[in-house]
């Protein structure tokens, strides 16, 4: 697992997506824009219903990603019944990186994600505990 998370933060790009980012700061949603944010890295909140989160421009989906979105890296905090749409989107705009944060994930998200090629990162750990920033990844 240390090597996908090192890969993860490895690309060249460094373009990451949050899908599920929260206004609320109580929520990982938006504990996981700001570690990103807190860490040196550039993030785009993915939220249908909202149209800024932490002084950042969101976009209501992964198709709307500024730039090509197969540039981008995904963290996913939804429940695991929106993830896997979220999962099918990002594999048909090219995204081959996600993180799913504790709690998004199931067997069917997790089959899907394996079976569409797409590297995972699931089954425990957290960006907010496992992430690297940005001063300590080798590119």
């Amino acid at each position: 697992m240390a090597t996908l998370i090192r890969e993860f933060f490895s690309s060249a790009e460094q373009k990451f997506a949050v899908v599920g980012a929260s206004t609320n700061r109580s929520k990982f949603g938006n504990k996981v824009l700001r570690w990103y944010i807190d860490h040196g890295y550039t993030a785009v909140p993915v939220n249908p219903r909202e149209t800024a989160i932490e002084s950042l421009s969101c976009v209501p989906n992964l198709s709307s990603l500024p730039g090509n979105p197969s540039d981008y890296h995904l963290s996913i905090i939804t429940p695991p019944a929106a993830t896997k749409s979220v999962l099918e989107e990002a594999h048909k705009n090219g995204i081959q990186r996600v993180w799913l944060q504790p709690g998004a994930e199931s067997p069917e998200v997790l089959a899907y994600a394996n079976e569409a090629g797409i590297k995972t990162i699931a089954d425990g750990p957290c960006v907010l505990v496992n992430g690297i920033p940005k001063e300590d990844v080798k590119l």
